[in-house]
């Protein structure tokens, strides 16, 4: 799902007031994890979640009120009732939910979320969040990137820093971290919820054809930032493929030779025939990517696969790194089946990468 920060400033154009809610801790058995975010407007929930069923009605019931009152507040929900209390939650556990309903004060934050996002640079979202009884809490926010730091005080900061930057050079996108820290002599403590974001991960399409398009769809939505490449002109235009991030109308190979190619990036080859499919792989071939793969037949992929070794293009182990034949194996028939396969395949890849 898109970052929620970004979500919130997309949402800004009609003015309507917001609400965030975020799971800030769990304990036991719980329907998300710290960090899983909903955004609830006058009509309800907009985007994301904070574990649907009972729970998300409950907040989304708190963010209403939020909505009228102003007032942000953290709750604890206990998960632990009796199965013959269909109406409640059973999962067992427990669930913090911090509630934003300021989120208009914390603009200019996120707008340097954007702009770090946008030219590529991962930061961690500073929540610090003072409380003075669970219904009311005061919520103030910082961005933090290894090019920038926040006007927080020194005594935090201190303590904040080395905590960031090792998230940073985790690359955890799901890292979540929780700090109660205290000024000496003052009162009362505070908690600062810690979250990475990070650019989404480069998906590169080469080829504007049907299974080309249909993927762009898919990618979208999970998130990708998705360019794609084909040498006509007539295939490759945003009004063919509108979700495409970027779309480069000219020679495949070559301009794969010039993207930037590393371990964030994924390559889906779906060009229309042999000759094309081969001028796309070279470039790939030995570089740090995420992802190789190539749409074929298994005769075809055959055929390519001694050429390349034969001439020295590949090694067996580089080859056999390829995702070909592509996606995983649901028995795809259809374009709208195969585009399916290569991105759950694309999601599996992204999702166990360390």
């Amino acid at each position: 799902m898109k970052n929620i920060y970004l979500q919130f400033l997309d949402h800004q154009s009609d003015k309507s007031p917001l609400v965030l809610a975020t799971v800030s801790r769990t304990h036991g058995s719980a329907p998300q994890k710290p960090g899983s975010s909903a955004l609830f407007g006058k009509k309800g929930l907009i985007c994301g979640t904070v574990g649907g069923g009972v729970v998300e009605g409950r907040v989304e019931k708190l963010a209403r009120e939020a909505l009228l009152s102003k007032k942000s507040g953290h709750f604890l929900f206990n998960l632990g009732n009796d199965i013959s209390k269909t109406e409640e939650a059973i999962c067992g556990g427990q669930i913090s939910v911090l509630i934003d309903a300021n989120l208009i004060n914390h603009l200019s934050v996120f707008e340097k979320l954007r702009i770090s996002i946008e030219n590529r640079v991962p930061g961690v979202m500073i929540t610090m969040v003072t409380g003075f009884k669970e219904e009311t809490v005061l919520i103030n926010r910082y961005w933090m990137s290894n090019t920038f730091k926040p006007s927080i005080a020194a005594a935090f900061l201190e303590k904040i820093e080395p905590v960031v930057i090792n998230m940073l050079s985790e690359g955890n996108p799901s890292d979540y971290r929780e700090m109660e820290l205290t000024i000496t002599d003052e009162e009362p403590f505070s908690l600062f919820f810690l979250e990475a974001v990070f650019p989404p991960e480069h998906l590169i399409i080469a080829g504007a054809g049907h299974i080309g398009k249909a993927l762009a769809h898919l990618a979208d939505i999970l998130d990708f930032e998705v360019t794609v490449i084909d040498d006509r002109p007539e295939y490759a235009n945003s009004e063919n493929i509108p979700e495409a991030s970027h779309i480069i109308a000219r020679d495949i190979g070559e301009t794969l030779k010039e993207l930037e190619k590393n371990y964030n990036t994924y390559v889906v080859i779906v060009t229309r025939g042999h000759k094309d499919d081969a001028a796309a792989l070279k470039p790939c071939i030995g570089s740090e990517l995420a992802y190789i793969g190539m749409i074929g037949s298994k005769s075809k992929i055959a055929a390519m696969r001694s050429s390349f070794i034969e001439k020295g293009w590949a090694t067996a182990k580089q080859w056999d790194a390829i995702h070909t034949p592509i996606g995983l194996d649901i028995k795809s028939r259809t374009v709208e089946e195969i585009a399916i396969s290569i991105a759950a395949q694309l999601v599996l890849v992204r999702n166990s990468k360390k």
